[in-house]
């Protein structure tokens, strides 16, 4: 396995934060370090210290905590509006990366960019991070269920149900991916979705692409962490094919999807792979590249010149997708 080369280098914004970090062992972390390492890397990402990595919010939306009481559960998601108020927006319902780890708020930059320019409502899903109790699917549902609840309930929301997209960055990718196969089984017709460096096969396959060996110690994301989630995301017994797009059985009929990838990132060939097969299905997928760019740029603005463009072209496909 090798390093990247010298002429894919992370932004030296990255390459100081990974010098002056020290990562953790994944491979002997126990659950109860898990649990505390949540808490802490969660709090500091929620941070107003954090804003310089993460970026500050448009100041032309409000953003707020709201409560989604489902029949079995009640979840948490963050809000987003165009200031002023406005009814019967578009929605784009957004699920974080991180997936063992990670909050709403470190994607505000974007999200809160996306409410007021484009404008629609965006709802953020504070899913269940994974752990040694709790498997991908229960983020999935999560995901499902919320985009369901808000959809059913349109009015109170203030969205358009005609006019809905799904926005997933690393595993939320992966729950935004089977939410919009679970869409068109179940006739909610979306109107796009958006990838971002989307992590979408956990297969044992999933290990052998090429930009697996080629990025395996990337700064932002390594191998040591993805076997860990690949532990937490399908345990034993678990059909891990259930829950990686990549081989769903059919991708034929999905929303037109937007696959952003950057090239310093181990699962930047699940990107390019799965734009591939929608493309073979006959959905249409734009596979766009930054060069440069790490996995989780896009939650990094302000180390990782790359996220406002990437901002842009998720914005620009937003609004012409989404156009009444």
């Amino acid at each position: 396995m090798s390093e990247v080369t010298n002429t894919e280098r992370p932004p030296l914004g990255i390459r100081l934060l990974r010098a002056l970090g020290k990562e953790p062992d994944w491979s002997a972390m126990t659950e109860e370090e898990l649990i505390a390492f949540q808490d802490a890397e969660n709090r500091k990402r929620a941070s107003r210290l954090a804003r310089l990595i993460t970026g500050f919010p448009d100041r032309g939306a409000a953003i707020r905590w709201q409560e989604v009481a489902l029949p079995d559960r009640t979840l948490q998601v963050r809000m987003y509006r165009p200031s002023p108020g406005h009814d019967n927006l578009p929605l784009v319902l957004h699920v974080h990366g991180g997936g063992f780890v990670g909050t709403a708020v470190q994607s505000d930059w974007v999200n809160s960019h996306l409410a007021a320019q484009l404008p629609a409502v965006v709802v953020s899903v504070e899913h269940r991070l994974l752990g040694p109790k709790t498997p991908l699917s229960a983020a999935v549902d999560d995901g499902w269920d919320v985009l369901r609840h808000v959809v059913q309930h349109a009015a109170q929301w203030g969205i358009d149900p005609a006019r809905i997209a799904v926005f997933g960055e690393s595993t939320g990718s992966m729950v935004t991916a089977l939410a919009a196969i679970r869409a068109r089984s179940s006739g909610l017709i979306l109107r796009a979705q958006v990838l971002v460096n989307p992590a979408v096969d956990l297969t044992s396959t999933g290990f052998d692409h090429v930009s697996i060996s080629q990025h395996a110690h990337s700064p932002t994301l390594t191998v040591t962490q993805m076997r860990l989630l690949l532990r937490f995301a399908v345990p034993p017994g678990t059909d891990p094919r259930a829950m990686s797009p990549l081989y769903a059985d059919d991708l034929s009929g999905l929303a037109p999807a937007l696959v952003v990838v950057p090239t310093i990132d181990p699962v930047a060939d699940h990107g390019r792979c799965y734009a591939e097969r929608l493309r073979a299905a006959g959905t249409p997928a734009r596979l766009t590249e930054y060069p440069g760019a790490t996995h989780a740029f896009l939650s990094m603005p302000g180390v990782v010149p790359q996220a406002k463009a990437a901002r842009a072209e998720i914005a620009e496909f937003l609004r012409d997708t989404l156009a009444g």
